[in-house]
C-alpha cells in the first residue's frame, strides 16, 4: 500500500508499506541515487514471514516531490520523523543503507532514536565517506567531484558507471538496467545535493549517541563504500555485531539475498 506523507509545506514524501498487520516493523531506508525499490527482495519475501515493510523514497528520489533543498543529514531525518509520526511507529527496526545509513544515524542523534528498537546499518556512508585530513579511510573526495560533475554533463553516464561498480556477484544486463532507470527517476539537483552532503557533513559524534543493538551488514568487496568504515563503525557503536559478506560489494542486498534476508530476520526476532 502506497501513500503520501506531508514532512512540510508542499513536500510530500512517498511511503510503501507492506503487511501494515505484521507485528514486527522494519522502515527501510534507501541509498543513492535509488529509491525503496532498492530493497525488492527484501519486500518479496518478509512481509510474506510475518514482517511489516516500510520503505520510504528520500525527498528528490523516487515517487517523493523534490524540492531544490532540504538535502541536509538534518532535514533528511526530520523527514524520516515525520512518517514515523504519521505511522505511529514504535518499537521498530530501522534498517539504513548507504546514505541511508548516514540518514538513520542522524535520526538516531537528532531524534533520540524515537521509536527505534534495533539499528541495522547496510555499508552505511559513516561517519565520513570521504577521506579528510584527520581520517585516512573512506573515497577520496575527488570520485564525489567527479559525480557531481557528471550529474551535471552527462547523468546517465555517471548513473551507468556507477552500476557498474555496485554490485559484486555477476547481474544480468536487463537487471543493472533496472537499477539504472531507479536512479534516473530522481531528480538532478537532488542528485548532485545528496553528493554534496557527503563533503560537507560528517557523523563522527552521532555514531557515539547510539544506545539501541546495532547490526552492521557490509560487503567485503565494497567499491562505493569501503569494507574499513563498517569496521570503524562496529569500533564506536556500542552493542554492535559486525557481519561480513565476503561475496558482497556495495549492493548486499541483493548480492547475497538470501544470506541478507536470513541475517535481518534473525537479528529483529532476537
Amino acid at each position: 500500500m502506497g501513500y503520501y506523507v506531508d514532512v512540510e509545506q508542499n513536500v510530500k514524501i512517498y511511503v510503501e508499506d507492506l503487511n501494515p498487520a505484521g507485528k514486527k516493523a522494519i522502515l527501510f531506508l534507501h541509498g543513492w541515487p535509488g529509491n525503496h525499490n532498492l530493497f525488492e527482495y527484501q519486500f518479496d519475501i518478509l512481509p510474506g514471514l510475518g514482517f511489516r515493510c516500510i520503505g520510504i523514497d528520500t525527498r528528490g528520489f523516487g515517487k517523493s516531490d523534490k524540492p531544490f533543498d532540504g538535502y541536509d543529514y538534518d532535514t533528511l531525518s526530520d523527514d524520516v520523523r515525520c512518517v514515523v509520526d504519521a505511522l505511529g511507529l514504535r518499537n521498530f527496526t530501522l534498517v539504513g543503507h548507504s546514505t541511508g545509513g548516514a540518514i538513520a544515524l542522524r535520526y538516531m542523534y537528532r531524534h533520540n532514536g524515537y521509536g527505534v528498537a534495533k539499528l541495522v546499518l547496510v555499508a552505511a556512508a559513516a561517519p565520513s565517506l570521504i577521506k579528510r585530513p584527520n581520517f585516512q579511510y573512506g573515497i577520496d573526495k575527488q570520485v564525489v567531484t567527479d559525480m557531481i560533475k557528471g550529474t551535471y554533463n552527462d547523468r546517465p553516464l555517471m548513473l551507468r558507471e556507477f552500476g557498474d561498480k555496485f554490485f559484486f556477484r555477476h547481474t544480468s544486463n536487463a537487471f543493472l538496467d533496472w537499477f539504472f532507470h531507479l536512479g534516473l527517476q530522481a531528480a538532478g539537483w537532488a542528485t548532485a545535493a545528496i553528493a554534496q552532503t557527503w563533503i560537507n557533513e560528517t557523523l563522527f559524534g552521532d555514531l557515539e549517541t547510539v544506545c539501541v543493538p546495532t547490526l552492521i551488514i557490509h560487503g567485503t568487496h565494497d567499491e562505493i563504500v569501503p569494507y574499513q568504515l563498517g569496521e570503524i563503525q562496529h569500533r564506536a557503536i556500542r552493542n554492535s555485531i559486525l557481519v561480513p559478506l565476503e561475496f558482497s560489494g556495495h549492493g548486499s542486498f541483493y548480492d547475497q539475498k538470501e544470506d541478507f534476508n536470513a541475517i535481518l530476520m534473525k537479528f529483529v526476532e532476537s
